[in-house]
Parts: structure tokens; sequence; C-alpha cells
């Protein structure tokens, strides 16, 4: 096998899935895979994956995330897995889905954790600056707050706030699905 993954376009992966000549891996993660997936792939999260690499021995593999920036940024981590070829699907899910290419959608799942965070950290800071422009000028220490936090999850790789969110009823049901 080849040092790291080549890429390979939607268009030829399509046709490698269609012949049945290759096994196509998904690493995002449970809550992200619950909303959209490509028919057929596999799911095997990076959190896990060692585990459960050696099902990949000895196959044609191509591993897809939402954008590729994550395999791309994996690519040595699925290189170790042991597959006789690897690739990474060049732009991810996101250019499978501008290929036209089949999507199985869930609308009725909750939107990936990140982009919870992302909507969650932007209302605290809007809502803080506000109140601090027309209440308070103390609320502007929620949006330091919030600010620190976001440095702090960049930083360690753990975001309290994504944990939070993780609990919350609708986010439970979509992890116990995927």
């Amino acid at each position: 096998m080849t040092e790291n993954p080549r890429s390979a376009s939607p268009e030829t992966v399509a046709r490698w899935l269609a012949a049945g000549d290759a096994m196509l891996i998904d690493i995002r993660e449970p809550s992200e895979r619950a909303r959209e997936r490509i028919p057929g792939s596999v799911a095997m999260p990076l959190s896990s994956f060692e585990a459960q690499s050696e099902r990949l021995r000895d196959r044609v593999v191509v591993f897809h995330c939402k954008s590729g920036g994550r395999t791309r940024s994996n690519a040595a981590r699925l290189s170790a897995a042991g597959c006789r070829e690897a690739y990474v699907l060049e732009g991810g899910l996101d250019a499978w889905k501008r290929g036209g290419f089949p999507v199985d959608v869930d609308r009725s799942a909750p939107i990936d954790l990140q982009r919870q965070v992302m909507i969650a950290a932007g209302a605290l800071v809007v809502l803080s600056v506000t109140g601090a422009l027309t209440l308070s000028p103390w609320l502007i220490g929620i949006a330091a707050f919030v600010g620190a936090g976001l440095m702090f999850a960049g930083v360690t790789g753990f975001c309290g706030l994504a944990r939070v969110l993780a609990l919350m009823p609708w986010n439970r049901r979509a992890n116990a699905s995927a």
C-alpha cells in the first residue's frame, strides 16, 4: 500500500462502488452521520477508528468526511489500517452532493454538534453584547467567557459547550440511533 491515501474523485468512487470494487468508510462521528450519509457507506468514526480498522485489512477502501479536511489531516492514521489500497474521497460528502450523487438524508435528525456549538456561542455573544449596550455593561462578561471557552476548546480539544449540548434530548436520540 502507498504511504498516504491517494485522492479519488466522486465520479471515480461512484463507479468503484457500483462495481463493488471498493468499500466506502465514513470517518465522521455518529452525530454528523445521523443527518446525512452516502448510501452504502460504513460508519467508522475517527474516535474509535483503530478498534475497528481490522475490518479494512487487504481491502480497497475510500475514506470520507464532510469536506475532505479531516481525511487529509488524518491520512497517516488512515493509511496505518493496512488496507490493500486506500483513497480519500476528494472534497468529501460536500463534493459527492455537488456531483449529484445520492445521499440519505434524515431531516428529523439534529444538525451536527459542531454547528450547534457555533449557533449557541454566537447567540450568547450577540445577546450579551446587546444586553451590555442596553441593560448593563457587565453583561459583556458573558461574551468574554464564551470567547475564552472557544479558545480553550481550540487549544485543548475539549469543548464544555459541546458536552452540554450532547446531553440535550434531541442529541441523545440521534446518538442512540446512529
